[in-house]
């Protein structure tokens, strides 16, 4: 696994549907090394600090792997690496086998898996066309949000080492999943995990635990029906 890519970008204004939006979404490749701090790394910035950046999505990575799909889904667009937001473009660290709370090292830095990157309209700002927000959520490609738990020097073709799995084998691209089908009641178990993950921020959980109350009610129902 490794870094093919390292993006950051500045919130600026750019016009969108006859608005002006603020967005930070444009990213541009750095070749030099560059530091990576516990809220980003230097150089990058997030534009309504709300729904993104803070401690627990400090780093958004997606997978070069995903490129030939979106460039098939979208012929006319050219997409380079950055297109996402991501901080890093990255070969072989995949949301299907990445557990939310494994941990890595890259450059000098270690980081966390906290979760996945839930869609906004920023995206469709960058792609200048509103369905691909929809589109993205549905792919299941949502690239993987991290937590630095070291400060580091970080750069281009910098190798990307497991330093610890998470045990309860939760991926994020199972958090997806278990939003997407949250009515499902074979859901119960993976969200029981996934609420014993440390790394996995407490809005998650707080929804998990909410729809295993949910679902549990609604098994006992029909046991009584």
């Amino acid at each position: 696994m490794k870094v093919l890519s390292v993006n950051v970008g500045l919130p600026k204004k750019v016009l969108f549907n006859g608005q002006t939006v603020t967005t930070a979404i444009f990213k541009d490749p750095v070749k030099d090394p560059i530091m990576l701090r516990k809220i980003n790394l230097e150089g990058d910035k997030q534009a309504d600090l709300t729904v993104h950046g803070g401690v627990d999505k400090a780093v958004y990575s997606y997978p070069a792997e995903h490129y030939d799909y979106w460039r098939k889904q979208f012929p006319n667009i050219d997409i380079i690496w950055g297109m996402f937001g991501e901080n890093f473009t990255t070969e072989g660290l995949m949301e299907d086998t990445v557990n939310v709370g494994d941990q890595f090292q890259i450059g000098s830095a270690k980081l966390i898996a906290t979760q996945p990157r839930m869609p906004c309209y920023k995206l469709g700002v960058r792609f200048g066309r509103m369905d691909v927000v929809r589109r993205f959520l549905a792919s299941g490609r949502p690239g993987i949000y991290f937590k630095v738990l070291k400060e580091g020097q970080v750069q281009i073709g910098n190798k990307i080492e497991t330093i610890d799995r998470d045990k309860n084998n939760v991926t994020v691209k199972d958090i997806v999943r278990l939003y997407v089908t949250r009515d499902h009641l074979d859901n119960i178990e993976t969200m029981r995990r996934a609420i014993k993950i440390n790394a996995l921020p407490e809005g998650w959980k707080y929804e998990f635990q909410q729809n295993i109350e949910q679902l549990e009610h609604k098994s006992q129902n029909s046991y009584y029906y």
